[in-house]
C-alpha cells in the first residue's frame, strides 16, 4: 500500500491503515460492463505507478494553521522513476477549477513529468515541489551543452476538501509532496480516504482516489486503459449507480450543510497502452464526460471537472534530436477505447464511494459513507445485483 503516514514538525500526522483487503464495489455485487486488467486499477497500465500522502491530524473547532487536518497528496508517474515524456492530452468540461501545465500540454502534445492531485489551496507548493524533486533526481532532459539546465511546467490539479479540512491552514508541505513521489508504485492502489482524496465528498457521501481499468478483446488490440479519480463532486439525489437511483433510495446521512446543487469537483485521470497521438488522448480524455453522466453529476456552474489521459506507447518520442518513428492507431480503431474510458472512470468513482469511510473533520462536521449493505439492498430491489465479486 502507498498509504504514507509522516511526522512532521511538531504534529504528528498519523492515518489508520486500509485494510489488507480493502472492499471494492465488484465485491458488493455492483455490476459493470467490460473487462477489467488483473487488478482493475490504473497501474494495469505497465509502468504507471502511484504514490499517497495522507495527512489526518486535529479533531473539533477550526483553528486556521492548527486544523483538524484532513487532507494530503496523490502522486502518479507515467514511466516510473524513468524520465521520457508520454504524448497526452486534456479536456475540461466545467472550468471551476485547477490543473496547471495544461497549456503546454496542448502546445507540445507532451506530459513530461508526474501528475499530482492535492486541494485548491496547496497546488503551488505542490508544484513547486515537484520541480525541487525533479532537480534532486535529475528527472529531466537538461539543454544540449547545458547538462543543469531545463525548465519544467508540472502538472498539479485540485479539488476543495474545505468542508472537511483547515484547508486555509497551509498543511500540505514539499515533504508531503516528496513522500507521494517517492513512494510511487507498481500494484493495488489504496483507495478512498488517502492521498489528495483524503478530505473529498461525493453524491453527498465520503468520497476520495479511486481507480479501475479495462482490458479490449484481442480482436480490438488487446490494450489496456486505466482511470484513477479524485471524487469531491455532485448532489444526493442525482446519484446513479449502475443506472440504480441510489440517491433517491438512500436519501438521508446528509452532510449538515449539504447544498442542493452541484458545487464540488473531479479530477480524471486516464493511462493507456495504447499507441495514440495528442489529439486523439485528447478525444479520450472527453469520453470521461460519460461516466460522470451514467452516475448523475451534472457539471454545475460551481464544479471543477478536469480530465487528463497519456499514452506510455511510444518510448524515446520527445528526444531532443533527430526523427522519430511512431506507431499510432487508427481513428477508426479509437471507439473500443472510448467505451473503456466510460466504464473504467465509472467504476473508479463507485470503487472511490465503496472504499471511503465516514469521517468528520473541521467543527465536527461528518460526511457519512456510503452504507454498503444498504446499496446491496438497492440493487437487489432493482434488479441490479450480481454475485459479489463477479465480472
Amino acid at each position: 500500500m502507498r498509504h504514507v503516514l509522516i511526522a512532521c514538525f511538531a504534529a504528528l500526522l498519523a492515518t489508520p491503515a486500509p485494510a489488507d483487503d480493502p472492499m471494492r464495489a465488484r465485491d458488493l455485487g455492483v455490476p459493470f460492463d467490460g473487462t477489467p486488467g488483473p487488478l482493475n486499477a490504473i497501474t494495469d497500465v505497465a509502468g504507471v505507478t502511484v504514490g499517497h500522502a495522507t495527512i489526518i491530524s486535529g479533531t473539533g473547532t477550526l483553528e486556521i494553521g492548527k486544523g483538524p487536518v484532513r487532507t494530503g497528496v496523490t502522486a502518479i508517474l507515467p514511466r516510473g522513476r524513468t524520465y521520457d515524456p508520454v504524448f497526452a492530452g486534456w479536456h475540461a468540461l466545467n472550468g471551476n477549477g485547477e490543473m496547471t501545465g495544461t497549456t503546454w500540454i496542448t502546445e507540445s502534445g507532451f506530459l513530461e513529468g508526474p501528475i499530482m492531485l492535492t486541494n485548491t489551496h496547496s497546488v503551488g507548493v505542490v508544484r513547486d515541489a515537484v520541480i525541487e524533486w525533479q532537480v534532486r533526481h535529475r528527472f529531466y532532459d537538461a539543454l544540449p551543452n547545458a547538462p543543469d539546465t531545463f525548465w519544467a511546467l508540472p502538472v498539479v490539479a485540485e479539488t476543495y476538501d474545505g468542508d472537511l479540512n483547515d484547508i486555509n491552514g497551509f498543511h500540505v508541505t514539499r515533504d508531503h509532496a516528496f513522500a507521494a513521489l517517492d513512494t510511487a508504485a507498481t500494484g493495488s492502489v489504496a483507495e478512498g480516504n488517502v492521498g489528495g482524496g483524503t478530505g473529498m465528498i461525493t453524491h453527498d457521501f465520503k468520497g476520495g482516489i479511486g481507480t479501475a481499468s479495462r482490458r479490449l478483446r484481442t480482436e480490438t488490440g488487446g490494450f489496456t486503459i486505466g482511470a484513477l479519480v479524485q471524487s469531491n463532486y455532485g448532489i444526493r439525489r442525482t446519484l446513479r449507480i449502475a443506472g440504480v437511483p441510489v440517491g433517491e433510495e438512500i436519501a438521508d446521512l446528509l452532510p449538515g450543510s449539504a447544498p442542493d446543487e452541484e458545487r464540488g469537483s473531479i479530477i480524471v485521470v486516464l493511462a493507456t497502452d495504447a499507441p495514440l497521438l495528442p489529439h486523439q488522448l485528447r478525444r479520450v480524455a472527453q469520453r470521461a464526460t460519460l461516466a460522470l453522466g451514467r452516475m448523475g453529476g451534472y457539471a454545475s456552474n460551481g464544479s471543477g471537472d478536469i480530465f487528463i489521459a497519456f499514452s506510455t506507447a511510444n518510448p524515446g518520442a520527445a528526444a531532443r534530436n533527430g526523427t522519430r518513428q511512431l506507431v499510432m492507431l487508427p481513428n477508426d480503431a479509437l471507439s473500443p477505447l472510448f467505451l473503456a474510458a466510460v466504464e473504467a472512470t465509472e467504476e473508479s468513482i463507485v470503487n472511490a464511494l465503496v472504499a471511503a469511510r465516514t469521517m468528520t473533520g473541521i467543527n465536527g462536521y461528518t460526511v457519512h459513507a456510503l452504507p454498503q449493505e444498504r446499496l446491496v439492498e438497492v440493487l437487489k430491489k432493482h434488479g441490479r445485483l450480481v454475485q459479489a465479486g463477479s465480472e
